[in-house]
């Protein structure tokens, strides 16, 4: 059974979180249940306090238990996501390589690109090589906002 939370009012609009079998399975951009039931289970509470907690620069990294739905090759790569420190950012190129596929730059991005856990797994923090911001599924100003708001609470 899944599960879903809408949380109206965040820094960058409305998040939805899904749950599924006991884990975070989900994050959508905007309010969208899809084929989720309504329901704030304690899973979901736990999930948006500390997404809140993250946007007031009160937390950096996320301990609820995820559960992102993918392709080994997407899994390793939303692994490496995870061990890319709070306010730093990795080229595509960097990612290909944590992930053991230096040619693989495309792929990662692809697989970035289904990230379903976006800010829990922070493929925000993947930018072009030469430190532009290249696509993002919340759209480019979110993924600004996401690297402003963790360059500035860094320190």
């Amino acid at each position: 059974m899944k599960y879903a939370f809408v949380i109206d009012h965040s820094p960058i609009g409305a998040l939805t979180l899904v749950e599924e079998n006991g884990a975070l399975a989900e994050l959508r951009f905007g309010a969208s249940t899809g084929d989720a039931v309504c329901a704030q289970t304690p899973l979901l509470t736990q999930a948006a306090q500390q997404l809140e907690e993250y946007f007031c620069a009160k937390r950096r990294t996320f301990t609820v238990p995820l559960a992102p739905k993918g392709t080994p090759f997407q899994l390793r790569c939303w692994q490496a996501l995870c061990d890319i420190p709070y306010g730093q950012t990795r080229t595509y190129a960097q990612q290909a390589q944590a992930v053991g596929n230096p040619k693989a730059c495309r792929a990662v991005g692809m697989a970035n690109h289904r990230n379903p856990l976006s800010i829990f797994i922070p493929c925000h923090r993947v930018v072009g090589k030469n430190g532009s911001l290249t696509g993002y599924g919340g759209g480019l100003p979110i993924k600004e906002a996401l690297l402003n708001l963790e360059r500035m609470n860094a320190l």
